[in-house]
């Protein structure tokens, strides 16, 4: 009996051959070759191309990371350059008579502004320091005002008002100068010196 059942079980299961003649006799069931390969290459394409968005983003994603790192800081930086101002004219007006009568308050200003340029620079906050001579950048100074001064060249500075900070390669607050426009006709000393020797 159990013979009985296992032949019916055979004689109901299809041969390959038998499966292969009803797939010639469907058409949707063949297999054709150029739009497999066509899908093939779609796919490929899509792949490659989500592949090169991810990377895109990640790239992305590390770079905006790096800045938020390094310029995240910027607004609190900035608020606290008139704190680093405010220091340094406080110390710049005390005299001899201030520091022997009250010498443990001011080596604690000066240690306080030491230690808040140690922060800045911890953050990647640079001082801006131009010096008298030095020629005219706009793209790090701000030229409060210019005047004619003798034996200058036009453009350079001649007088440093306060220092100027960046942060990074970003400018957080431009050194103010004031710059010579020469216009009185004054040339250089050197220049002088030149012609008549």
């Amino acid at each position: 009996m159990n013979d009985d059942k296992e032949n019916q079980f055979l004689d109901d299961i299809d041969t390959p051959e038998e499966d292969l003649d009803e797939m010639e006799d469907d058409p949707l069931a063949e297999p054709d070759l150029d739009s497999l390969i066509k899908e093939r290459d779609d796919l490929k394409d899509r792949l490659l191309r989500a592949f090169a968005d991810t990377e895109n983003i990640r790239k992305r994603a590390e770079r905006d990371r790096r800045e938020a790192e390094l310029y995240g800081g910027t607004k609190l930086a900035r608020d606290l350059l008139s704190v680093q101002d405010n220091l340094e004219r406080a110390l710049d007006n005390i005299n001899e008579d201030l520091r022997k009568e009250h010498g443990a308050l001011v080596e604690g200003l000066e240690l306080t502004l030491r230690e808040l340029l140690s922060v800045f620079e911890k953050h990647k906050i640079t001082k801006i320091a131009p010096e008298v001579g030095d020629r005219f950048d706009p793209k790090r100074h701000q030229a409060m005002f210019e005047a004619p001064v003798p034996n200058t060249e036009k453009g350079s500075i001649i007088q440093v008002m306060a220092p100027g900070f960046a942060i990074g390669d970003r400018l957080l607050r431009a050194a103010q100068v004031g710059v010579s426009s020469n216009a009185g006709g004054s040339k250089p000393a050197e220049e002088d010196a030149e012609k008549t020797g």
